[in-house]
Formats: C-alpha cells, sequence, structure tokens
C-alpha cells in the first residue's frame, strides 16, 4: 500500500495549563507525545510524513529538526477544526494517489502492530475501502465523537458531542480520531464539508457522512483495546498515560 501518514499536532494544550509549549510537546516518560506517535509510525515505512503544526511551531520544528532527520511540517496558522487541518496538506500530497493516514499527535501509547493491523485489515475488506475509521466503546463516552449505525449495523457517519442530541450521546462506540483514506477521496470530502456546528469548525469526521452520501465505502471498525488511543488533554489524562505506559513497557520486556 502506498502510504502518506498526517500527524494532527497544532493545538495548544489549554485544558493542560500549557501556555510555554504545544500540546503535543507535553512529556510522557521524559519524551513529547508527538515524538512517541512518530516513533510508531516510522516502521511502517510511509512515502510521507506530515505533521501538522501551529501554536509554538518554532519549537515543534526544533524538535524535529533535531530528532527526526528535519521532517518537513506544514502550517495550521488558524485553528479552524481537524478537517481545517488536514487540508494544509493538500499541496504537499496533489500528486499521490495512495492511501492517507490519519493520527492525532496527542495518543502518545498508540502501537506500531496496532497500525500495521489497520493496514492489513483494509486490504483484506470485501471492497476497497474509500473511508476507514478506527473505534472503541467507552462506558464513559464524555468528550468524545460518537459513531452512527443504521439498525443493521451499517457505519454512515459520526456526530461530535457538542452536535450530538441526548440519543447519540448515549451511543457507547466513539470514534478514536484515527483514519485511513483514500487521498483523491479524502481531498474531495474536505472541500465539500462546511463549519454549520456548534464549534464553527471543519470536523474531519463530516468526511464520512460525505462519502458515505456518494455511496463510497465506508467503514468503522472496532478496536477492543482503548488505552491506546487514550488522547492526552488534561494534566489528569497525562497521568493515567504514564502509568499505562511503564505497565506496557514492563510487559514489553
Amino acid at each position: 500500500m502506498e502510504l502518506a501518514i498526517i500527524i494532527l499536532a497544532a493545538g495548544k494544550g489549554t485544558r493542560m495549563g500549557l501556555t510555554d509549549k504545544p500540546k503535543v510537546m507535553a512529556e510522557l516518560a521524559g519524551k513529547p507525545l508527538l515524538g512517541h506517535v512518530i516513533d510508531a509510525i516510522l516502521p511502517l515505512a510511509p512515502q510521507h510524513i506530515i505533521p501538522v503544526i501551529g501554536f509554538k511551531k518554532e519549537m515543534v520544528e526544533e524538535y524535529l529538526d533535531a530528532h527526526f532527520n528535519g521532517l518537513t511540517p506544514v502550517y495550521q496558522t488558524e485553528q479552524l477544526g481537524t478537517g481545517h487541518a488536514v487540508m494544509q496538506a493538500n499541496e504537499r500530497l496533489k500528486n499521490f494517489t495512495g492511501h492517507v493516514l490519519i493520527l492525532t499527535g496527542d495518543t502518545p501509547l498508540i502501537q506500531t502492530k496496532t497500525l500495521s493491523e489497520l493496514l492489513i485489515q483494509s486490504e483484506n475488506l470485501p471492497t476497497i475501502p474509500d473511508a476507514i475509521t478506527v473505534t472503541t466503546f467507552l462506558d464513559e463516552p464524555k468528550g468524545y465523537g460518537r459513531i452512527l449505525r443504521t439498525a443493521s449495523g451499517d457505519f454512515f457517519g459520526i456526530v461530535e458531542e457538542k452536535d450530538a442530541n441526548e440519543s447519540q450521546k448515549g451511543i457507547q462506540e466513539i470514534n478514536t480520531g484515527m483514519f485511513l483514506v483514500n487521498s483523491l477521496s479524502l481531498f474531495e470530502a474536505l472541500g465539500n464539508i462546511s463549519n454549520a456546528n456548534a464549534q464553527g469548525e471543519y470536523y474531519l469526521t463530516d468526511i464520512i457522512a460525505y462519502l458515505h452520501g456518494q455511496q463510497k465505502q465506508v467503514y468503522a471498525i472496532p478496536s477492543l483495546n482503548s488505552t491506546e488511543f487514550m488522547g492526552i488533554n488534561t494534566l489528569q489524562e497525562l497521568a493515567s498515560a504514564e502509568e499505562v505506559y511503564a505497565a506496557m513497557q514492563k510487559d514489553n520486556r
């Protein structure tokens, strides 16, 4: 599979109380969150790795130059949503026709094995997928986008919590923020979503409803291991991730 990887890493980390660094530069086990994500994807040998950075971008650039051979980012100068962030890679990928794996830079527990399994699964589906999102189940799904399925279980969209009705808020299957999308389908969809929502942002998650409406093949693949997809938004979550990371390292010895 021809593969490009986009890492969303432009956030401020306001909920963590960070003012001097972007969220992805917060450290887990002495390494920035972004570094953990990059370490997980390097063994996949993608043709492109594109971090999307914004807040305090000079700090992130310096880190990339020092540790990842000058891995070249693109810039999101305005915080207009995850869909807008991905769109910043459009020019870099204008001649790329493979698949794009999209990850968030604040999920430092993600493992190479999990990413590899997703790529293998995508090639073994009944029809060639235009878009796949990885889901998981949480007893307390507050804060996450909910997976929308028909009564027969067919996946057709994702609703962000701030836009969800009470029934949808009761859904426990959530979006992990990981997507694998055909490049041409990705940028077509991003060009056709709007920011008419509760946050006035361009949501990456809205590409699913668009592609489904165009009769494209969209899949939601559940992962039983929700731990790897733990996003870091607060200091409490960072402390929890430290404990999980230490346990994972112990298990791998």
